[in-house]
């Protein structure tokens, strides 16, 4: 009796210890930021500056930092931050729970949620599906490669030089030894690295995961072996707890996305998904596929708008009793890739769609079945899965960024998903299809030709690009009626009607919800001249 009395004692004790965890603190505002919109080289590098101006981006209040004297409150509670975030606004602290309380009591903050246990819990990490053979033999990437048009890309002298990819993954063990990454060490093209989960300065540890996906558009090795985007400059970051599975990992996405944003990136690789986790409390319904509420997705998301072109692996997921992509891969407006066979038949483990809103998912696909990569000790070997088909899809993503520097990331998109073999017929197994650069060129000559011929003064068009309406308004001077035309890239029409420019309403508003995401050609047909406009459908 004394024996359970003194346990139960212990137990009651032991039960009113304060737990240790990671959570994350919203903040209200940014009422007292040092920074300003009106300087952003106090927080962003003078690339990215470069990349909104010349995509006619803005900078925002979002891009502001947080300000500082909350961060210092916290740490006087006793919760100091591990990072920031200007886009959530918001702190991610390691603290015991029984502070939790004051956090919250503070008149800056918003709210708080716990996204992890305390630094140095590992977990079961639930593994996702792979397939993976090795090789001794050499093995050549061309078939790839040839699938995608990088071949023809890279014979045209492109290799990405001068664009910058941002890679998030789990470790790129070897990348800093072996000989597939001497012209990207020498050269010095690794920008900038940092390690999210440990908080460190050393990528080169944890997994070879990274170091694969990295291999598949940057290793070059004995003449055997050519990346994707080759000539590309690179920024490593560690976001991915091999050792367990907690939504801490969806917000190590969000600082390694904003710290790439202020580095300048001009793509992310994202090899990652996110659905299931340790926590069971943590997991995500197939409803909330819908680009708007995983955190993860909602950090993609806003990437986009800064005029980055994001790239993820769909899942691979299509085997299971999930089926459907994963995070971010819902995100509207990212590449998510599928995975099919050098056949182009759809691999079977490749995550599909629709996403929960019934959009198109995934976007496109790549090779992702028995892909050529490097492994970390050098030597060449085959993977598969949707991990690998996303580099694939971000190195054409690059070569036609460096072929085409004017593009902006919506046209990037936009030309990816139209060049590819299903665009007239998409469906939620292959997207889009697989994209082809040697297509893409010829879009570009059909738009190019298009663009010589504007001339628009009478006119202007906006939003560009639109969702579900487009304005056209004519110059005060032009009082007649028009032709309207709507073609997609190829010259078929898509819309037809007629409208009035007149006093004193010289805007009409055209109907383009129903298209789908896409480039298009607007024609303004009048009695003697017919006047013609690029734009983009979101």
């Amino acid at each position: 009796m004394n024996k359970i009395l003194t346990i139960l004692l212990f137990l009651s004790f032991f039960s009113g210890w304060a737990q240790e965890g990671k959570y994350v603190v919203f903040f209200k505002d940014k009422a007292g930021t040092p920074h300003s919109i009106e300087n952003p080289s106090t927080f962003l590098s003078a690339k990215s500056v470069a990349r909104r101006e010349k995509q006619n981006i803005a900078i925002t209040d979002q891009d502001l930092p947080v300000d500082p004297s909350y961060v210092a409150s916290l740490a006087s509670i006793g919760a100091e931050a591990l990072y920031t975030s200007r886009w959530f606004n918001c702190a991610l602290v390691e603290v015991t729970d029984d502070k939790l309380p004051a956090i919250e009591a503070q008149a800056f903050v918003m709210s708080t949620t716990y996204v992890a246990p305390a630094t140095g819990v590992s977990g079961g990490r639930i593994k996702k599906i792979k397939e993976k053979k090795e090789s001794s033999a050499d093995l050549e990437n061309f078939v790839q490669l040839e699938m995608i048009g990088l071949d023809d890309l890279h014979e045209e002298g492109y290799d990405a030089a001068g664009i910058t990819i941002g890679v998030f993954d789990s470790g790129f063990e070897g990348v800093d030894l072996t000989d597939a990454f001497v012209s990207l060490r020498d050269e010095d093209r690794i920008k900038d690295w940092f390690d999210f989960v440990g908080k460190g300065e050393n990528v080169y540890q944890y997994d070879a995961h990274g170091s694969e996906v990295l291999s598949i558009m940057a290793a070059e090795l004995d003449g055997s072996y050519r990346g994707g985007a080759y000539g590309a400059n690179y920024l490593l970051y560690v976001t991915e707890d091999v050792a367990s599975e907690f939504r801490v990992e969806e917000y190590n996405w969000l600082f390694a996305a904003e710290r790439a944003d202020s580095a300048g990136v001009d793509i992310i690789n994202s090899s990652l998904g996110y659905n299931l986790f340790d926590d069971p409390a943590m997991n995500y319904e197939p409803s909330q596929m819908d680009g708007q509420t995983a955190v993860v997705t909602r950090a993609a998301a806003i990437a986009l708008t800064k005029g980055i072109v994001v790239v993820v692996s769909a899942g691979n997921d299509g085997g299971n009793s999930w089926n459907i992509i994963n995070p971010p891969a819902d995100a509207d407006g990212v590449l998510a890739v599928g995975a099919v066979a050098s056949t182009g038949g759809l691999a079977s483990f490749s995550s599909v769609g629709p996403s929960a809103d019934g959009r198109i998912k995934p976007d496109v696909v790549a090779m992702g079945s028995s892909v050529s990569i490097v492994k970390s000790n050098g030597s060449l070997g085959v993977q598969s899965g949707t991990s690998e088909a996303a580099p694939l899809i971000a190195s054409l993503a690059a070569g036609v960024w460096q072929a085409f520097p004017d593009l902006s990331a919506e046209e990037v998109y936009s030309l990816i998903i139209n060049s590819g073999s299903l665009a007239q017929n998409p469906d939620n197994q292959r997207g889009y299809g697989l994209p082809h650069y040697v297509i893409i060129k010829s879009l570009l000559n059909v738009i190019s030709a298009v663009d010589d011929e504007m001339g628009a003064a009478d006119f202007l068009i906006y939003p560009n690009p639109a969702k579900d309406e487009l304005i056209v308004e004519g110059n005060e001077s032009f009082t007649a009626k028009a032709k309207i035309q709507v073609m997609d890239v190829m010259g078929r029409v898509s819309l037809d009607a007629e409208i009035a420019f007149e006093s004193p309403n010289y805007s009409r508003a055209i109907d383009i919800s129903r298209l789908s995401a896409g480039t298009y050609l607007l024609r303004v047909i009048t009695a003697d001249r017919t006047f013609q406009f690029r734009f983009m459908k979101k």
